[in-house]
């Protein structure tokens, strides 16, 4: 063999050689899992439900070709398998979705980070002759909303009150589910919180429903509840931070007023919250 394709073969050789060589920083090495740290918890602890305000069609497209993005797509119509409705899963649970946007619950912004959001196929308001109409959500839709809550809340551990509409954690902007959805029948099905009727009763103490209180007082419970709000904070925007509440968890009247059936809601709602934290 000529000096030079001996000098080939033994440079090839030694080429692959070093291709093979596992890098240094790749040496085996072994996890110890032995003890584990008191301080931890769920990274997912808050359910966010929206609605699409759009088809299908549209949602489907926003929700997979632009800079927005939910975990779950709930079709007005679940298709799939007779008797097995179908939920599109269109970002894995293990993943961020881009759903919230700027929001804030119980001391947390950026909910993005630490929530599982499930958009759900309805067109919101509708202007008509009599003037803009929230649309109905079909009994079979709201019966597929809750089968895949309460598996999410199941793995997760998410507290009751930690299961919240977008207009809950961003107010400011945003206005679905609307006041349509059917907040009472989920927390009956062990979906999300609604006030006790006995303990609102208690806290109204005989007083007219209707009858107006301070609005600083409502500001001041609903901020212990979780909402971002402040007395400080102008009239107007108290008054859009009040209808959202209102219209989550009293949705027969939403205009914002600070009433006393407002305020014993908030304090029945405030009951139940201690009761979590405790439990925590």
């Amino acid at each position: 063999m000529p000096w030079w394709a001996m000098t080939l073969l033994i440079l090839c050789i030694a080429g692959c050689q070093q291709a093979i060589t596992p890098p240094a920083h790749e040496a085996a090495y072994r996890v110890d899992d032995s003890r584990r740290a008191h301080g931890a918890d769920e990274r997912v602890q808050f359910l966010v439900i929206h609605y699409t305000a759009e088809d299908f069609a549209a949602s489907l497209s926003t929700l997979t070709a632009e800079q927005v993005s939910a975990h779950y797509l709930i079709p007005a119509v679940p298709g799939g398998a007779p008797g097995v409705p179908t939920a599109l899963r269109l970002v894995d649970e293990s993943r961020r979705a881009w759903h919230a946007g700027e929001s804030y619950w119980r001391g947390r912004t950026h909910l993005n980070d630490t929530s599982i959001g499930i958009e759900i196929e309805n067109h919101g308001y509708r202007r008509t002759l009599t003037g803009a109409r929230a649309t109905p959500y079909p009994p079979a839709q709201i019966a597929l909303v809750i089968a895949l809550s309460r598996d999410i809340i199941h793995r997760y551990h998410i507290l009751p009150g930690n299961v919240v509409g977008h207009s809950d954690i961003a107010w400011r902007r945003k206005q679905d589910p609307g006041p349509l959805f059917p907040w009472r029948q989920l927390a009956a099905a062990g979906v999300g919180v609604w006030p006790d009727t006995r303990r609102v009763e208690h806290y109204l103490a005989g007083r007219d429903p209707n009858s107006p209180v301070a609005m600083a007082g409502i500001m001041t419970r609903m901020a212990q509840y979780g909402y971002d709000v402040a007395p400080q904070l102008p009239a107007a925007l108290q008054q859009k931070a009040l209808a959202a509440f209102q219209m989550h968890f009293r949705p027969r009247d939403f205009r914002g007023l600070a009433d006393a059936e407002t305020e014993a809601i908030l304090d029945a709602l405030l009951e139940i919250h201690a009761g979590e934290r405790g439990a925590g």
